[in-house]
């Protein structure tokens, strides 16, 4: 008597077709859904590497162009604030250069140094410029005004009330570029020559006390201090171009990786549509083949 069994090897083996087949044409519809060709790990073992670094690799980059993006606009401001103070201190040469004729009264010198103070005013008022809720010339102390000012007083300018400035950002060309100067630096310089503020308070103050020898001064450490201030903007001048370049590399880099990133986990819809199509085509088959195969009886085996 032949032993009974649950399937004889014929058919074994068409399950086993049928089941890669099966799986050929699910994968195939995965692939199509998702759009990609790696669903899971087992998909394809060996790209894993390759695309968890790529993926790491993008989102380093986006991240470092979305933080240009933000100092971007901070260091246009600086730069606004600091081409305006430029402007300031060319009109304050300018009415320094009305008042200093001696024969030019006391009562129009005294008029001259009040709009030099609303211009030290305004200088402050630049020096205490904000982007983002941040104080931006205050160096690491961003939230602090780094300067105050009192006509009243003999030193109408209080001391700078910030830190130095530490701040740096990282390029995606792996660079990294200084962001900002201090008040200190730009309006308040050590160098008497050079301190902006004290140009034109000078100015202003022997304007009022009808001083000669002061008004000439003055007119000196003016031009002094415009040249220095201009230094001080080619700095933000500068900044702006690396930033704008590490933007434009950083965007062809995203576009790099992106395209790598494509080739390694998109599907090609085409191929996974043929092979569904090549997949149904051979469980069709392989079905129709299974049905014209004799079956045994039970008698058959109890014969």
């Amino acid at each position: 008597m032949n032993p009974i069994t649950a399937f004889d090897p014929s058919s074994t083996a068409f399950l086993n077709g049928l089941n890669q087949i099966q799986a050929r044409s699910q994968q195939a519809q995965l692939e199509l859904t998702t759009g990609l060709k790696i669903n899971s790990v087992s998909d394809s073992p060996t790209q894993i590497p390759d695309l968890m670094e790529t993926h790491q690799q993008l989102d380093q980059v986006t991240q470092l162009n979305s933080n240009l993006n933000l100092v971007q606009n901070e260091v246009n401001t600086g730069e606004t604030s600091v081409q305006s103070a430029v402007t300031l201190l060319e009109q304050a040469q300018t009415l320094t250069s009305e008042g200093e004729p001696s024969s030019t009264s006391a009562t129009t010198r005294t008029q001259i140094a009040g709009q030099l103070g609303d211009i030290l005013t305004q200088m402050v008022a630049l020096a205490n410029t904000t982007s983002g809720g941040r104080y931006i010339f205050s160096g690491d102390s961003d939230q602090t005004a780094p300067y105050t000012i009192d006509l009243t007083q003999t030193n109408p300018i209080s001391p700078y009330a910030g830190t130095a400035s530490t701040r740096e950002i990282q390029s995606p060309d792996g660079s990294t570029i200084p962001v900002a100067l201090t008040a200190q630096d730009i309006f308040d310089s050590s160098t008497p020559a050079d301190n902006v503020f004290q140009s034109i308070n000078s100015a202003r103050v022997a304007l009022l006390n009808n001083d000669q020898t002061g008004i000439d001064s003055s007119l000196s450490s003016l031009q002094s201090s415009d040249t220095y201030l201009n230094t001080q903007l080619a700095f933000y001048g500068d900044t702006q171009d690396s930033i704008t370049s590490g933007l434009n590399y950083g965007s062809t880099l995203v576009t790099q990786l992106q395209t790598q990133l494509a080739g390694i986990q998109d599907a090609d819809s085409a191929q996974a549509i043929t092979q569904m199509t090549e997949a149904q085509t051979e469980q069709e088959a392989a079905l129709q083949s299974e049905a014209q195969l004799p079956r045994s009886s039970l008698f058959q085996y109890l014969g």
